[in-house]
C-alpha cells in the first residue's frame, strides 16, 4: 500500500532536517568561516548544517522507499514542554548559573515524556551538572558560572 508523500513520516522528517540544515547554513553565512586550523565562528555551524542536510537527504530517500505513514497526530504538550525547557535554559543560564539552568532543562523536558520519575531526573541532573562543569567550565574554561544570582 502506497501512502501520500505528505503523510510519510520519513519523508516529512527528511524535509524537516533539510530545512533546518538549510536555515542553519544560511544563518552561519553571516559569520567568518576560517580554516580547519584557524576556525572562525561560522565553521562549526556550517559543517553541522551540511551534516544535517545529508541526514535529511538519506532520511528522505528512505521515506520514498518505505512509505511508512504518519500514525496519530501531533503531541502538542510534549512539543511545548521541550521548547519551553530550551528557552528556560537559555534564559536561566546567565541569571542563575549553569547548574540551576540544567536542572530546569531536565525537569521540564522530562515532564514531556510518558513516565516522569523525580528521583531519576534528580540523579540525571546531578551527573550531567558535574559533567557539564568538568567539560565546559573547568576543561574548556568557558565563562559560565555554576551558580549566579543575577535576577
Amino acid at each position: 500500500m502506497r501512502t501520500s508523500i505528505f503523510n510519510n513520516q520519513d519523508v516529512l522528517a527528511g524535509l524537516l532536517f533539510m530545512g533546518l540544515g538549510a536555515l542553519g547554513f544560511t544563518i552561519a553565512l553571516g559569520y567568518k568561516f576560517g580554516t580547519t586550523i584557524d576556525m572562525g565562528p561560522g565553521y562549526f555551524p556550517r559543517i553541522l548544517s551540511l551534516v544535517l542536510i545529508g541526514f535529511g537527504i538519506l532520511t528522505f530517500i528512505k521515506g520514498l522507499r518505505s512509505c511508512a505513514p504518519v500514525d496519530g497526530g501531533w503531541a502538542w504538550l510534549p512539543l511545548a514542554l521541550l521548547t519551553a525547557s530550551l528557552l528556560l535554559f537559555g534564559f536561566l543560564i546567565e541569571r542563575l548559573g549553569l547548574v540551576p539552568a540544567l536542572a530546569a532543562l531536565f525537569f521540564v523536558s522530562a515532564r514531556a515524556g510518558h513516565e516522569f520519575k523525580a528521583l531519576e531526573v534528580l540523579i540525571l541532573t546531578a551527573v550531567m551538572s558535574v559533567f557539564a562543569a568538568a567539560v565546559f567550565v573547568w576543561g574548556l574554561k568557558l565563562p559560565y558560572s555554576l551558580f549566579a544570582w543575577n535576577l
